[in-house]
C-alpha cells in the first residue's frame, strides 16, 4: 500500500474528519525523560529538544510548558508520502481564511492541527475545497 498520488483524486476523495480533543504542542529540553501517560499522538526530536502533540488536559497533568490549542483534523484518505502539492492545496485555502495549520504527515494519512476555536470553521473549507474537486 503506497497510497494515492494524484493530486486531483487526492483532493476529490479526501474525508475530513474533526477528532474530538484539544491538542497542545509542548517540548521537553534534550534529555529529560517523557512523563508517564503522556500518550503523545506525535513526537519528534530536534536539537533544541523534544516536541510532543499531546491533548491538553494530559500537558496540565505533566506540567509541561505548551502553546499552541488546536484540534486535529485527519483527511481520510490514504495518500503517498510522495505526493505532490496536496498539503500545499489545503494549507493555502486556509492561508486564504487567514489560519494558521500544522501539518503533519504519517504513513496513512495527513493530519491537519488548525486552531481550536476555528477547528469547525477548518472543516467546513476543507469539505467546500474536497467538493469542488469532485466536478
Amino acid at each position: 500500500m503506497t497510497g494515492e498520488t494524484d493530486l486531483k483524486t487526492l483532493l476529490a476523495s479526501m474525508t475530513p474528519e474533526l477528532l474530538a480533543g484539544t491538542y497542545v504542542f509542548a517540548t521537553l529540553a534534550p534529555g529529560v525523560a517523557q512523563p508517564e501517560g503522556l500518550e503523545p499522538v506525535m513526537i519528534f526530536r530536534e536539537r533544541e529538544g523534544v516536541t510532543q502533540i499531546v491533548t491538553e488536559e494530559k500537558a496540565i497533568a505533566a506540567a509541561l510548558t505548551a502553546s499552541f490549542r488546536c484540534q486535529m483534523v485527519t483527511l481520510n484518505i490514504h495518500s503517498s508520502l510522495e505526493a505532490v502539492g496536496f498539503l500545499a492545496a489545503i494549507t493555502t485555502r486556509l492561508a486564504a481564511a487567514g489560519m494558521g495549520v500544522n501539518p503533519v504527515s504519517a504513513f496513512y494519512h495527513d493530519h491537519l492541527f488548525v486552531p481550536a476555536d476555528r477547528a469547525e470553521e477548518a472543516l467546513e473549507l476543507l469539505i467546500g475545497l474536497a467538493e469542488e474537486n469532485k466536478v
